[in-house]
């Protein structure tokens, strides 16, 4: 009986990363919504909290696959970041600035009058600033989008993601404090992390470009290249406790800036990545519980309407200066709202460094649930609105 049991365990996740594929690739051609959105169902189905399928959750090889998945995500973001543009037009910067910092400000007084102690309003409103980047890149591969609004929603999602990530860090380190009483080693040690983590990829982005331009044809096709590498530097940040989120995310900002023609890689690293995008949708919804999603769903619904009419404003505010039409600025803003997956691995690398939560975060659950499932539908229905996808454009 027990080794039925071994068993079961040992192919429960191959099996549910298996029906989440098939699942996600016949309710994409039925209904033509996203697959990741289906992916997040069979993860959330099937996990630990709801029917028992999926093992306990820990932070063992399904994390860092995770990590791995969505570190050739942020990759492929930073990649595709065009720091001249920005330059070029800063407005598009500012007005990153403005909702990112908005939807702080905002999501921080929703949680407090919802009786939340002001550390988790803080946390809460730290991890609001961002934007799912796997949402946002796999919806846009899948639909092969392109044009002002798809190339406005990568930068202003990579610059959310830093910010949140930063903000995020710090916070952490207050929240350290609480149980070391060294303020100053709680928020240097916070600095020390995200400071090493810049550098690592920033090294990683100098050194990898150099060798494909040595290795000369071989250059033409850099997906294994990049992809290895991405592998490499995630389990470099996880032996010395480093942040492979923002490592991961300067690697292909460095990257694009060395010159090396990444065009010829595969969008979303191939079938790869389309691999572990099925697994990072399907570990991410599964760590989730119903009990914490019914506790937080009011402070999640006002929090999720609170964010969403911050980012559209603070985008849409600035749509005329920085180029495009108030309808443009404006379905940049609701693209912004995906959240999921991000938030997720930045709980669990926080929970390795011994912060646990516990239940004073149960509005991110649902959070994240409810956006699991409707950010990819919302991405998805934007990029159409402003005639960006593929299909779109042929007709």
């Amino acid at each position: 009986m027990q080794s039925l049991l071994a068993i079961a365990a040992d192919l429960s996740w191959p099996f549910a990363i298996t029906v989440a594929w098939v699942i996600g690739e016949f309710g994409h051609r039925w209904t033509g919504l996203p697959r990741i959105s289906f992916y997040g169902v069979i993860g959330f189905i099937l996990a630990q909290a709801q029917v028992g399928i999926l093992p306990q959750m820990d932070a063992g090889p399904m994390l860092v696959l995770a990590d791995v998945a969505f570190g050739l995500i942020l990759f492929e973001v930073g990649y595709r970041i065009n720091l001249r543009w920005l330059k070029n037009n800063p407005w598009i910067a500012v007005a990153g600035l403005v909702e990112a910092l908005g939807t702080f400000a905002i999501v921080y007084f929703i949680a407090l009058e919802f009786d939340t102690s002001r550390m988790t309003a803080l946390l809460l409103a730290s991890l609001s600033m961002s934007t799912s980047p796997a949402t946002i890149m796999r919806v846009i591969n899948e639909e092969r989008s392109s044009g002002q609004v798809t190339e406005r929603l990568v930068h202003l999602t990579a610059l959310n993601c830093v910010l949140a990530v930063f903000t995020f860090n710090i916070i952490v380190g207050f929240w350290m404090f609480h149980s070391s009483t060294d303020l100053i080693e709680a928020t240097s040690s916070s600095a020390a992390v995200l400071a090493a983590s810049v550098a690592a990829g920033t090294v990683f982005g100098i050194i990898v470009p150099a060798m494909l331009r040595r290795l000369g044809n071989m250059a033409q096709d850099a997906t294994v290249a990049f992809a290895l590498s991405v592998m490499l530097l995630v389990a470099l940040t996880y032996t010395t406790s480093l942040s492979p989120l923002l490592a991961t995310l300067t690697f292909g900002l460095v990257a694009r800036h060395r010159r090396v023609a990444f065009s010829q890689a595969q969008r979303n690293f191939g079938a790869l990545g389309e691999l572990l995008t099925v697994l990072l949708f399907v570990y991410a919804a599964s760590t989730l519980e119903w009990s914490s999603v019914t506790a937080g769903a009011a402070l999640a619904g006002a929090v999720i309407a609170g964010r969403l009419l911050t980012k559209v404003v603070g985008v849409a505010a600035f749509s005329h200066v920085s180029g495009i039409s108030w309808r443009k600025g404006i379905l940049t803003g609701v693209a912004l709202t995906p959240v999921s997956v991000f938030i997720i691995l930045l709980l669990e690398h926080a929970r390795q460094l011994g912060v646990n939560f516990g239940d004073e975060l149960n509005a991110l659950a649902a959070i994240t649930l409810m956006l699991e499932l409707l950010g990819p539908v919302l991405v998805q229905r934007v990029l159409m609105l402003a005639k960006e996808t593929h299909e779109i454009k042929e007709r």
